[in-house]
């Protein structure tokens, strides 16, 4: 059965119905998501400023017919069954002292030919970091240190570079891409949120040694981290702990320590090792949480069948104050889009092919480099396409846009033939706008 819309003015709007559309292009508005539920009196205030009427989903259609939905409003709705019955967190909003405007200095390929090497660094300082964790020389951040001020000022520059390349990048341990991409999607955040270079780099360094503790572990554990039983999660648990002990005698600053040790907390306080929530956990490791758990969400593993980045996003957008502080939500999502870098997408003429960048202010039309033909056919040479730019002054019926996520592994879309640092044929270099 189909889902069925009715037409609702914005003042009859009650909590626990799901928005699916507004009276406005959906750019134009501050939500982040295209389609959510009005979960307080503040999600109404908010529709009210911007909207007169909004169409909303029948509830007894809207379960049914979303179990088997494969977008990120079907997912929302199965979401919303594990929010249930879990208290919201509210707090005074974020404010951050003195907020940085970064500008874009630079290009996206531009950028993305100046940092190919800065991941290789980084996986070879993490390594040895790892590697002297039982040595008896004694721990040496120094390299982490130097590796994070380039990755800032990167992320500074030009915030899509990094991330296209930590999605596209081939690495030899999970251990270290989990860390590497943690950080990139932690410091594109901190971006957004107008932390200044020094905050950066505590943030960016704390988020690559936050995985440090992992490495006293038993490895089966580690290795199949996603599906433990209630005895190994109490061991697995210890590795946040484990990691500040190795790192306290090195020296390290407190600030990058908070981060080690406040990534795996939740805003409502049900995360460990301490169990605090709220404005208990510094705001570093509020950044760090959200990060590392989206990249938990969307990172492909043996013997665990990764969301797309769309459908995590989702989730994100659902547990707000709940597990993760409003702000951080919506500051994740408008930092990082609706369909983050390295999302697989099929486009509204067929074609395929996966998400380089974003546009803040047309959240639903991202740069897309297209891999597939509408026949499925591969094309010699990825083109990238700029949505938000090919649609303007296009007729409705002629706009280009995202049909559906597609899900990691999909045939011809294959990440691996996208690392950029080794300029295959579907390098950034390689870029023509259609």
């Amino acid at each position: 059965m189909g889902v069925q819309q009715r037409k609702l003015a914005v003042h009859d709007l009650e909590i626990g119905m799901f928005v699916s559309d507004l009276d406005r292009p959906w750019h134009q508005t501050p939500f982040p998501i295209q389609g959510f539920y009005i979960r307080s009196q503040n999600d109404v205030r908010a529709l009210v400023s911007h909207c007169k009427w909004v169409m909303v989903d029948e509830p007894e259609t809207r379960e049914s017919a979303s179990v088997e939905s494969n977008s990120v409003v079907g997912f929302r709705a199965r979401s919303k069954q594990r929010a249930n019955g879990r208290a919201e967190v509210a707090l005074p909003p974020l404010s951050i002292r003195e907020p940085v405007h970064h500008k874009v200095t630079t290009t996206l390929k531009k950028e993305v030919k100046t940092s190919k090497r800065l991941l290789g660094d980084a996986e070879v300082a993490l390594e040895r970091i790892f590697d002297s964790v039982h040595s008896e020389a004694g721990l040496d951040t120094r390299l982490v240190a130097g590796v994070t001020k380039k990755m800032v000022k990167s992320v500074c520059r030009q915030p899509s570079a990094l991330l296209w390349l930590s999605r596209t990048r081939q690495y030899d341990d999970f251990v270290y891409r989990h860390a590497l991409n943690t950080s990139v999607w932690a410091l594109v955040v901190g971006r957004q949120l107008g932390l200044n270079e020094g905050l950066l780099n505590h943030l960016g360094a704390g988020c690559l040694l936050s995985q440090v503790g992992k490495t006293t572990l038993p490895a089966e554990i580690v290795q199949h981290e996603q599906q433990l039983s209630v005895e190994e999660f109490d061991i697995f648990r210890t590795y946040v702990q484990r990691g500040v002990e190795i790192l306290q005698p090195s020296g390290i600053s407190k600030a990058v320590l908070s981060v080690v040790q406040g990534h795996r907390e939740r805003h409502n306080g049900s995360g460990f090792p301490s169990g605090v929530g709220g404005e208990r956990i510094p705001l570093l490791a509020k950044v760090a949480g959200i990060a590392e758990f989206f990249e938990s969400l969307i990172a492909p593993r043996e013997g665990h069948e990764p969301m797309t980045p769309a459908k995590a996003v989702g989730l994100l957008y659902e547990m707000r104050n709940i597990e993760f502080q409003k702000d951080l939500v919506e500051a994740f999502i408008q930092a990082v889009g609706v369909y983050p870098a390295g999302t697989l997408v099929e486009l509204s003429d067929g074609c395929r092919g996966v998400v380089v960048s974003h546009s803040p202010e047309r959240r639903l039309f991202p740069s897309v480099m297209i891999m597939q033909t509408s026949e499925r056919s591969s094309l010699k040479s990825g083109k990238v396409v700029d949505l938000a730019r090919y649609n303007e002054g296009k007729a409705q019926g002629a706009v280009l846009a995202v049909r559906e996520c597609l899900p990691h592994g999909t045939d011809g879309l294959d990440l691996k033939s996208l690392d950029a640092t080794n300029e295959p044929r579907w390098s950034l270099g390689k870029i023509f706008t259609r």
